[in-house]
């Protein structure tokens, strides 16, 4: 692998790491866990692309969430820029928590 080679999966996990250290302010659970995360994109010139959602469309941290996403995102070493877009389609439901979310917030 050449320095100039991206590791886009090594990255990826980097990202998903930096995720479970953001917290919905009212609920006690990363937004990782949380399922407010539908997709993680890397391309090769390492831009990240983060497809995500809120609790609610009129959230309290609508507009500081994913500001925080992108600043924490872009923090790790070898990303170029980070964006997050923010979606409704589908919107956010329990059913998206993992199990450790559930597990966490008392639910099983």
């Amino acid at each position: 692998m050449s320095e100039e080679t991206i590791d886009t999966n090594l990255l990826g996990e980097q990202i998903v790491s930096v995720l479970k250290t953001i917290y919905d302010p009212e609920i006690p659970v990363d937004i990782y866990e949380l399922g407010l995360i539908y997709d993680v994109m890397v391309s090769e010139d390492s831009e990240v692309k983060i497809l995500m959602t809120l609790t609610s469309p009129n959230c309290p941290v609508a507009e500081s969430l994913p500001k925080e996403v992108e600043e924490k995102v872009q923090s790790i070493k070898g990303i170029r820029s980070a964006f997050v877009e923010i979606t409704f389609d589908p919107p956010w439901t329990k059913d998206m928590m993992s199990e450790e979310a559930m597990l966490e917030l008392g639910m099983l």
